[in-house]
């Protein structure tokens, strides 16, 4: 039994107190212990031996007592005793993202619920909201976690599949054997929906690094087994695939398990034309081996750019690598703001000053505050009156902050014949207008593009949203002729939204690219309904980037003077 195992039995004791409200000194004891074991560098087994468990630091008596008991019966009968004291229900609700044991204990405690279904209820009911220490946000993040679960069919959503990836990347990270580590597969090149979790290690202890991720808490099931491969289901259901090579093969094993297989094909097809030989976690120059330390030395062997992960889809990338024309991606570090949020005057949860204040954390010099319109009274839509009431506080927040510039705007409602849910005059006052599509989702193609284009050609409209419609796992891109729809909005100037909602990211990569080709400009929006939903902007820009833009594509690249005047002008 190994340090880091029995780390992991400690969390799980401390969360399963955690569940059961018990004392929080006794609870923070054991995550101290496990924070303690994770960072201790020697031979547990031998400190045990020895009688010197207590001198690391966190490790008291008891918990002591405790190593000793799982390192020699391999199991610990207070943790099977907490097994059966809480019910099963409220360890399932751990798996949502960003909800821990204290709110489940708060939920569980204070409305007696057991189980996912009955947490789901209680926030669509806004009860969760009232309970003590929760609050909106949480209830946000709940709803946002099971639609994000339940949205999996096969594939999963890359807002589900990642946040899982990065703790499974910890817990390898933090074992001594691996030297280097990389998500590869689908997951690398950030498509919107994975298959499963793929993680390649480098360690000359592979057996090792298998035996030790396989009592992983996080791991529900072993599917497959080797002496260097694993393949297990988490708790979540999602399937995850490690595999472990020596570190002389992890670079050119990390190319040819981050794919596509398509754009590996044309590698191996472009080696052979140059004498090289490309075969998994080798390669070969004239028959002799060349040691390669990291990829980018394969596409220099290969007279080629180094292609980024996400354009790996034989796309044409490999082509324009060979011309030299790859693009220069967009990065997150190149976004001066957001176009596209929500507040608590609409179906957003916080107020303009929290939003606000949200945006400049993350170094934006702007952001647009675009609630929506009257027609959408599910959301809390402002009427006319409403919205200019709030372009004047707007407005008034706005003069009291110093190298940020807060805007009015409006996500206006695209009605059914392609009329707007705001007449010209009141649209005429706002700094961004918005257009989206959120009722008649099933008119015909036709219909539906006659609609959206009317919209966008209305010279007060900036930006038309989430362009597809799709929700996914959802809801299906509604029947339109999105050709249609980028020649019209390269004709009329207006821009067109990534929306980086991780259970949207509409446009998807392939249309993002099109309208690149066709002069349509961008923007990377968050649609974010509460501060912290902001930091959503990262998985617009993997779309993006998928998508070949460049930072000159995306118009929230540009400071706010050049993004008003491209409004005025458009």
């Amino acid at each position: 039994m190994e340090k880091l195992e029995i780390a992991w039995l400690f969390t799980e004791i401390a969360d399963l107190l955690e569940l059961k409200g018990d004392n929080p000194y006794r609870i923070r004891a054991y995550r101290r212990a496990a924070r303690a074991l994770k960072g201790f560098s020697g031979d547990i087994r031998q400190l045990w031996e020895q009688g010197k468990l207590a001198t690391i630091t966190g490790i008291g008596k008891d918990l002591a007592a405790k190593i000793g008991e799982i390192l020699s019966t391999g199991t610990c009968r207070f943790l099977e005793e907490l097994r059966q004291e809480v019910p099963p229900g409220l360890v399932d609700m751990l798996v949502l993202p960003e909800v821990g044991p204290r709110t489940v204990h708060t939920c569980y405690s204070q409305l007696g619920i057991t189980t996912l279904a009955e947490l789901e209820e209680a926030a669509r009911k806004r009860q969760l909201r009232q309970l003590p220490g929760l609050g909106a946000k949480t209830e946000l993040k709940i709803l946002k976690g099971i639609h994000l679960l339940n949205s999996r069919q096969g594939r999963v959503p890359l807002g589900v599949a990642l946040p899982l990836a990065e703790e499974l990347y910890q817990d390898l990270a933090s074992l001594g054997e691996v030297e280097a580590l990389s998500f590869t597969g689908s997951l690398r090149r950030r498509r919107d929906e994975v298959g499963d979790v793929d993680i390649l290690a480098a360690a000359t202890e592979g057996e090792k690094v298998i035996d030790l991720f396989s009592h992983s808490p996080r791991i529900a099931q072993i599917v497959a087994k080797g002496t260097n491969r694993v393949v297990a289901k988490t708790r979540l259901g999602i399937e995850v695939d490690l595999w472990v090579v020596t570190p002389k093969q992890y670079a050119p094993a990390l190319l040819w398990a981050t794919g596509s297989r398509r754009h590996y094909q044309r590698l191996q097809e472009r080696a052979a034309a140059l004498g090289v030989e490309l075969d998994g976690c080798q390669v070969h120059k004239s028959g002799r081996a060349i040691p390669v330390t990291e990829e980018e030395v394969v596409y220099q062997l290969l007279e080629l750019q180094y292609i980024p992960p996400e354009l790996r889809e034989d796309n044409g990338e490999v082509e324009a690598a060979a011309a030299g024309n790859l693009p220069s991606l967009v990065t997150l570090g190149d976004i001066r703001g957001d176009l596209h949020c929500h507040t608590d005057w609409s179906d957003g949860i916080e107020s303009i000053e929290e939003m606000a204040e949200a945006a400049r954390q993350l170094g934006y010099s702007y952001l647009a505050i675009t609630d929506h319109s009257h027609s959408l009274a599910v959301a809390g839509g402002l009427s006319p009156e409403r919205l200019l009431e709030q372009a004047g506080q707007v407005r008034e927040i706005n003069r009291r902050l110093d190298n940020f510039q807060l805007l009015a705007g409006t996500e206006v409602d695209i009605l059914a014949d392609g009329s707007l849910d705001y007449p010209d005059s009141v649209l005429e006052q706002l700094d961004v207008v918005i257009a989206s599509v959120h009722s008649h989702f099933r008119q015909d193609r036709e219909t539906m593009t006659r609609r959206i284009i009317k919209a966008i050609t209305n010279p007060h409209v900036d930006i038309l949203a989430h362009p597809s419609g799709r929700i996914l796992g959802r809801r299906e891109p509604y029947a339109v002729d999105l050709e249609a729809v980028l020649a019209a909005a390269a004709r009329s100037g207006t821009v067109l939204e990534i929306n980086a909602s991780p259970d949207r990211l509409d446009l998807t990569d392939t249309w993002a690219r099109r309208a690149r080709e066709m002069g349509v400009k961008l923007a990377v929006n968050t649609d974010a309904h509460a501060g912290e939903r902001l930091r959503e902007m990262a998985f617009g820009i993997t779309a993006a980037r998928r998508g070949w833009l460049e930072p000159q594509d995306l118009i929230n690249t540009w400071p706010w003077e050049r993004v008003r005047d491209y409004f005025q002008k458009g």
